[in-house]
């Protein structure tokens, strides 16, 4: 059997002396003579002593630990995010804890109240689908553990968050099938409790009443993300009296989706296809989306991780600003009649 680890009261016992003299005489205390600071580190070193680190950390107030929550660690974007945020962890020592959500929101709240029973520094978020309520999140602020939102973000500026310019987005990405000759643009948007869905749609609607036309908002249609979701919208477009001949789809996984299926029914170049994500697997498809939002996963992860460790190093302030950071997109033009 593994003999336990030894402590310091274990050296302090052998040597005759206090537990706290044997911790100083470690560290060099200059309070210790240096022939008893030889004898305590000889001692230690027969004894293969090593520090409990958990102990020294929890006594400074600190795990040097941050914790991630996101929907799907498999999902390309958030594993690209998360290269960042350890790249950024480990320039500070930290380590990262990451967990999953599932796009469930009663698991996301488990998950978070395992977070702070870890003790974890602070805490970076990218919330479910379901996510609507945020007491959860707000009860860490009486644990002193910042949070910082990424990519799916709540509804509200009075929180510290890095994401994508959707919004503007999805202006450009209406604009260029409306230059591309479309005027009827369906547009298969997430749950109506994202905030990322607001944001397209409120895009969508500018860029469509900027063009002088009509907003018809059953072209708006809402789903889960799933494939079953997506292939009902896609069934309410094609039953629709103002078929579109121009789809935005929520992200490049809805549009993986939508082509699967307009190929089964053999509709698929009947339909200009937009999505978000910019996923690399979209350049090698027979019929890819003609253009995808770049959302830049690294840069919003490397942005997140550097505002949360500031926060965990920033002095607590009831007058603290909100870190409300937008990262710019892209529309990349993947047609290649372009």
């Amino acid at each position: 059997m593994q003999s336990k680890p030894t402590t310091i009261k274990e050296i302090a016992r052998i040597l005759n002396i206090s537990p706290s003299s044997v911790s100083r005489g470690l560290h060099d205390h200059p309070s210790i003579g240096a022939v008893t600071r030889e004898k305590i580190k000889q001692l230690a070193k027969s004894l293969n002593y090593e520090p409990n680190n958990a102990a020294i950390l929890f006594q400074k107030g600190k795990t040097y630990t941050i914790g991630v929550i996101l929907p799907e660690l498999s999902e390309h974007f958030f594993s690209i995010a998360i290269s960042a945020i350890e790249d950024e962890a480990i320039k500070k020592n930290y380590t990262v804890i990451f967990a999953q959500s599932h796009d469930n929101y009663d698991q996301e709240v488990k998950l978070v109240e395992k977070m702070k029973n870890q003790r974890v520094d602070g805490l970076l978020v990218s919330i479910s689908k379901d996510t609507s309520k945020f007491d959860h999140f707000e009860k860490l602020n009486s644990f002193n553990i910042p949070v910082v939102f990424f990519d799916r973000i709540p509804p509200f500026k009075n929180v510290h968050y890095v994401a994508c310019s959707l919004e503007s987005a999805t202006i450009k990405a209406v604009n260029y099938l409306l230059k591309k000759g479309h005027r009827s643009i369906g547009m298969i948007n997430g749950p109506s409790t994202l905030y990322a869905s607001e944001e397209r749609k409120d895009g969508y609607m500018q860029a469509i009443t900027f063009n002088r036309l009509k907003f018809d908002p059953s072209l708006v249609v809402n789903c889960d993300l799933t494939e079953e979701g997506t292939i009902d919208a896609a069934n309410q477009f094609l039953n629709h009296k103002r078929k579109p001949t121009a789809i935005v789809a929520f992200n490049d996984y809805v549009a993986l989706f939508l082509i699967k299926y307009f190929k089964k029914l053999n509709v698929i170049n009947d339909f200009d296809i937009v999505s978000y994500a910019n996923l690399p697997i979209i350049s090698y498809l027979d019929n890819s989306p003609v253009a995808s939002v770049e959302q830049y996963p690294y840069l919003q992860g490397q942005k997140a991780a550097n505002i949360l460790l500031d926060l965990i190093h920033s002095p607590n302030s009831e007058n603290q600003a909100y870190y409300n950071t937008i990262v710019e997109s892209d529309l990349i033009i993947n047609d290649v009649k372009e």
